[in-house]
């Protein structure tokens, strides 16, 4: 439960709130979890308050996942293309499974990292809405 009279936490360093969201943990506090499922973001953080669910990650975790599975996977597949020249169907019965596992894994931890950026920046997701008075639901 959150509790009204604790001040809120500060913002971590860098590589901490990049390790937090890897991990599917808040942020700014390390407690609560960053995601409600498979990819949505929890509204709040269980623990600190935090309001995880303003933040817009949007296609910046399917670009980086993309980018760094591209990287990883691309050049094994040239080598072995180059190599021995298997057959095409081989390719693809191998390294279309091995390319979408590798994307799944990947775009949750790298979303929750993303969100830690986002979080150590300072973005909230609400920069271009009016402040609401204290003690109104946002």
């Amino acid at each position: 439960m959150i509790d009204p009279a604790r001040p809120a936490p500060s913002r971590p360093p860098l590589g901490l709130a990049l390790r937090r969201g890897l991990a599917n943990r808040c942020p700014i506090c390390g407690g609560g979890a960053v995601f409600a499922g498979y990819l949505r973001l929890q509204p709040a953080c269980l623990s600190c308050g935090t309001p995880l669910g303003r933040l817009r990650t949007d296609d910046a975790a399917p670009y980086a996942v993309i980018f760094l599975v591209g990287h990883l996977l691309l050049p094994p597949v040239l080598l072995i293309e180059r190599a021995i020249q298997p057959p095409m169907w081989l390719h693809m019965a191998l390294w279309l499974p091995l390319f979408t596992l590798a994307c799944l894994g990947l775009l949750r931890p790298v979303k929750g990292a993303i969100a830690g950026l986002m979080c150590h920046l300072g973005i909230t997701g609400n920069e271009h809405a009016p402040d609401l008075p204290p003690g109104r639901p946002g």
